[in-house]
């Protein structure tokens, strides 16, 4: 492997600090963490559990989210950093208390660099396992003075976000009456629906678990398709809440939609994929700003949780979304470029006082 395509060249070139593998045999924990960046805080950021098909797509995912939560955390204004955790394993069939345990000796081990908590595959369960090794852990159960979980927060954010981005693109100052289509009906795209029809929207979904859309049709009354023609669904939001990589070049030239505002994290398959919704006139809400309500939600336990003040601060996620499509507007770049922009300047600035997190030494 040449210098220039190694993962030292690849963490380099993007600022990445730490990249660490945890192998436990006994437990067939399989574990992979990234940390990005921590010059705002101890990098926060969820354990994602998949039966990833090797470990190099593993490896790409887990450093693109990792990424991803840097500068999610930077819009958000929250004091942490960016990171992110794998378990390659089938959460399904594959889950047991002692893998769990182990993982959180994994976190443990960092010293608090690293706070985990939920993201695809895992659930509050888990982490109680978790947390019975590590304190490093956020998203806990109420009753433990955690939040609760992250789906919800998430949700109401991104109708947040949605409500700016129909008023600039639509000029809409509601989601009543519009077409959304949504994909994934996981723990965010489920409680999204909730609140679109409570909105009074026109909802079309999908999912690749029938199970879950033949629930949703019985519960809301709304319409479905079929996964692969969930892209050409005439409508005036296109929702993505299932796994990242779906907006590219094919998915882009069968949208029929005016905005694309979702859940999902690392949406655009590349970089570029931000232009070409852009040159085709289409309003895209970068997901780290507009899918920050559950990691908002989490940073709030650090305080000390209060459900009133954390809901507060996850409703202003309109607010982030406005000087994205403000810059954007102003610059005539893509929204995603505008959202880099605004994350990195926040970053550059609170660098100029310390340049990283590490644990205090006793």
């Amino acid at each position: 492997m040449s210098a220039d395509n190694g993962i030292f060249y690849q963490m380099s070139s993007k600022g990445y600090e730490e990249l660490v593998f945890w192998n436990d045999d006994a437990v067939g924990l399989h574990a992979i963490l990234a940390i990005h960046c921590t010059v705002l805080g101890p990098a926060l950021g969820g354990i994602r559990m998949y039966p990833y098909k090797d470990e190099e797509n593993a490896v790409r995912d887990v450093l693109r989210l990792a990424r991803a939560m840097t500068y999610k955390n930077s819009a958000a204004g929250l004091d942490f950093g960016g990171g992110k955790a794998v378990i390659i394993g089938d959460p399904a069939s594959q889950k047991s208390e002692g893998l769990f345990r182990s993982f959180g000796r994994f976190v443990q081990s960092l010293g608090g660099r690293y706070i985990t908590t939920t993201d695809v595959g895992t659930y509050i369960e888990d982490l109680l396992h978790i947390r019975a090794e590590t304190k490093f852990v956020a998203g806990l159960p109420e009753n433990m003075g955690g939040s609760g979980g992250t789906s919800m927060a998430t949700a109401v954010g991104i109708i947040s976000g949605m409500k700016v981005c129909a008023r600039h693109a639509l000029g809409s100052s509601t989601l009543s009456g519009l077409t959304v289509a949504v994909q994934g009906l996981g723990k965010v795209g489920g409680y999204l629906v909730e609140h679109l029809v409570e909105a009074g929207a026109k909802v079309v979904v999908t999912d690749v678990n029938a199970e879950a859309v033949q629930e949703t049709k019985d519960r809301y009354s709304v319409d479905a398709v079929s996964p692969d023609h969930i892209f050409s669904v005439e409508c005036d939001i296109f929702s993505p809440n299932a796994l990242g990589g779906v907006i590219n070049w094919n998915t882009i030239l069968q949208l029929r939609c005016a905005i694309v505002a979702g859940g999902a994290n690392n949406q655009l398959g590349e970089d570029a994929d931000g232009r070409a919704l852009h040159e085709k006139g289409i309003l895209y809400a970068p997901d780290y700003v507009i899918n920050a309500g559950g990691v908002i939600n989490c940073a709030e336990e650090m305080a000390g949780y209060n459900r009133e003040r954390a809901f507060q601060r996850v409703e202003r996620i309109g607010e982030a979304v406005e000087r994205v499509l403000v810059l954007a507007k102003k610059e005539n770049i893509p929204t995603a470029e505008a959202a880099n922009r605004l994350a990195q300047e926040r970053i550059r600035t609170i660098a100029q006082i310390h340049k990283g997190f590490i644990p205090e030494y006793k």
